[in-house]
């Protein structure tokens, strides 16, 4: 008897050491940090500060196939994290009812500091963003007022509502913001580039580091540091097609076959490249800018006749690019489906 009452509160010791060890291997929640290095953000945090419910309640909303018409696409389908929250290996998106999208779906990274959104950016503020993609015909094709209604008629989304804002009153304003404090949390941060810009000098090897100094001769004012973009539009001399760019949204011919500049973080991770897809590896990329630039009469300037790159240089480049890689961010498991 007395040896089974021991065996009983051994194991209840256990339990709570187990639990103990549970609650302090979670990492409390600092909501939203701006790194060090990184310039001032461009969200408006004081009208949507980032709380651990809300941050929840984005996730949850990113996942959640209910936000599409027929349940079966959500956020996270098309965004996929291993690759930086962009569509690997499609050149443009498959959505509902397997449907093709126009553009490839760009990663979500760092978007505080974006100032505009989608390719053409057709959006100015990250709390409207998520309404393209809900009722777009070829992406999730649903209406706002539906989804509002399903999250309603759900207890748990009703409770977290609550938690993230105060009452169960589900509305999309709410929906939106709540989006955003989860969108806002996804932060690249941690590659061998930023250990290197920390102070670390051996995270880059000799290579990487000519390639760096290459990249911010020829590359760094477009893809400028720390974010590897400077939110601008260019037209980078891909073969003109049937999609304007920029000129769809501004109606200025001169903004014709402009796209919004790409961040070059995790750029390993998220083939293929371009706005259309059409670039499968960063090898082509590069290929593109040696010698397949197409002279419009809007390019860049910075990529006129003039502009070069020889082997030595695209390989010292590319040396330095997949140092952008950011395993954390791409692994970090507060960013996956829960």
């Amino acid at each position: 008897m007395k040896l089974r009452v021991f065996y009983v509160i051994l194991l209840l010791f256990l339990a709570a050491t187990s639990c103990n060890k549970e609650q302090e291997e979670q990492p409390e929640f600092t909501g939203f940090v701006s790194p060090k290095h990184f310039p001032e953000t461009t969200y408006p945090f004081e009208t949507n500060p980032v709380t651990e419910a809300g941050f929840k309640l984005g996730r949850k909303l990113f996942y959640d196939g209910r936000l599409s018409r027929d349940g079966s696409i959500s956020c996270g389908s098309c965004h996929i994290q291993y690759s930086a929250f962009s569509h690997v290996a499609h050149a443009v998106s498959h959505g509902i009812d397997d449907k093709l999208g126009k553009r490839n779906a760009p990663p979500i990274q760092n978007a505080a500091w974006m100032q505009t959104f989608m390719w053409d950016g057709g959006v100015h503020n990250l709390d409207m963003l998520p309404f393209n993609p809900i009722q777009n015909p070829v992406e999730m094709d649903e209406t706002v007022s539906n989804v509002i209604l399903k999250l309603q008629a759900d207890e748990t989304y009703r409770q977290m509502f609550s938690d993230a804002f105060g009452s169960e009153e589900i509305n999309s304003t709410r929906m939106m913001q709540a989006f955003s404090q989860f969108m806002c949390m996804l932060i690249s941060d941690h590659s061998r580039y930023d250990e290197y810009i920390g102070g670390n000098e051996t995270a880059l090897n000799t290579e990487e580091k000519e390639g760096l100094a290459i990249f911010r001769q020829k590359c760094n004012t477009c893809h400028t540091e720390p974010l590897f973009t400077n939110n601008g539009f260019k037209n980078n001399g891909m073969p003109p097609g049937n999609d304007k760019g920029r000129s769809l949204i501004t109606l200025n011919p001169a903004d014709e076959y402009a796209f919004k500049v790409p961040s070059l973080r995790n750029i390993e991770k998220t083939m293929p490249y371009m706005h259309n897809g059409t670039l499968q590896t960063i090898d082509d990329v590069l290929n593109h800018y040696q010698s397949g630039i197409v002279q419009t009469p809007n390019l860049d300037p910075l990529l006129g006749s003039n502009f070069s790159l020889t082997n030595l240089e695209k390989e010292r480049l590319k040396a330095f690019l997949l140092t952008l890689t950011d395993e954390k961010f791409l692994k970090n498991p507060d960013f996956s489906e829960q």
